[in-house]
């Protein structure tokens, strides 16, 4: 049976140091699980430089991994190829020692921030229902909670989910998310862009209850309104921008595991980058979701797709380090 040790993604404490980052990148896709996917889909990982590797790696992984680009669809709408058992037992390994697997717990017990990512229906369901149980059991003490998500409309299947009915875009499933988890009634505020939805359009919602940390719940607007809709970075990015963020600060967020390296490596570079702040990122815990897990949703296909994924953030993150140490 295959197996790796385990391969750490780059650290990002408080008061955010960006010189030893690229070592820690070089490492994660350098590594012996990296070199053993590569080598199953006919490859070599060439020696060379971080910018270099994660050049040849984005190539090859988008010949090799890129389920979604046939039809730019969602994830849950990729139609999986077939793999043998040997290559599926080698990819689980690998996803495995380069974290896209595990539900690790939060490291520290203290947190100014919490966010919650947005996703899929379910996703949307089962991160606010892990994030409101963190903070209950006292797992976690936070100073505020946010729910990031987008005016991306809900499919069909989305809306047949427990507690879905009546909501039409992914900050609607948020918003039944966080009330759920966290037992909360009514906003105390709501703010928002006027006039009809586009890709433009934002909106805040903001819940305050005693025993709780204050609630947002977060659409966050395109910063490419043209081309596409919100995605995860234009979600740190508006909520970053109003929040009063502090070098001190640690940030924990939560998401799926099999996002965990590259929402993490995203975060390094909108938050840590630009306002010094430390951030955790954990996947909830599929074992203690009241929703299940989607079939296929954690399949060979798309632990490739997410380590591309992975590989396409560390390169984003690492033009930003090298450009900050140019300065």
């Amino acid at each position: 049976m295959a197996s790796f040790p385990a391969v750490a993604l780059p650290t990002c404490e408080p008061n955010f140091r960006p010189e030893a980052v690229a070592a820690e990148i070089h490492g994660w896709i350098s590594s012996a699980p990296m070199r053993a996917l590569v080598g199953e889909y006919g490859g070599t990982l060439p020696s060379a430089t971080v910018g270099d590797l994660l050049t040849w790696l984005d190539a090859f992984s988008d010949e090799h991994w890129d389920f979604r680009k046939h039809g730019n669809v969602e994830r849950d709408q990729v139609k999986a190829p077939s793999f043998t058992p040997a290559q599926a037992e080698l990819i689980q390994a690998a996803a495995t020692a380069l974290r896209l697997v595990d539900a690790d717990r939060p490291p520290r017990s203290t947190y100014d921030h919490l966010l919650i990512l947005g996703g899929l229906g379910r996703a949307c369901l089962q991160r606010t229902e892990y994030a409101a149980r963190l903070v209950r059991d006292a797992a976690v003490a936070v100073g505020a909670v946010s729910a990031l998500g987008s005016f991306r409309q809900l499919t069909e299947a989305e809306t047949s989910l427990p507690g879905l009915a009546d909501s039409r875009y992914e900050v609607d499933a948020m918003d039944v998310g966080v009330r759920l988890g966290f037992g909360l009634a009514e906003p105390a505020l709501t703010e928002s862009s006027g006039g009809a939805v586009t890709h433009e359009s934002w909106q805040v919602r903001t819940y305050r209850a005693a025993g709780c940390p204050e609630v947002h719940v977060l659409a966050a607007p395109s910063s490419e309104p043209a081309q596409r809709r919100a995605n995860t970075p234009d979600t740190y990015d508006f909520w970053a921008r109003r929040s009063s963020l502090q070098p001190t600060d640690r940030i924990l967020v939560v998401t799926s595991s099999i996002y965990v390296p590259f929402q993490h490596n995203d975060a390094i570079r909108i938050l840590a980058m630009r306002y010094g702040c430390g951030i955790d990122t954990v996947g909830f815990d599929p074992a203690r979701a009241s929703v299940p897990m989607a079939s296929g949703a954690t399949g060979p296909d798309r632990y490739l797709q997410e380590i591309r994924s992975g590989i396409l953030s560390m390169r984003r993150l690492h033009h930003a380090l090298a450009g900050s140490l140019t300065a």
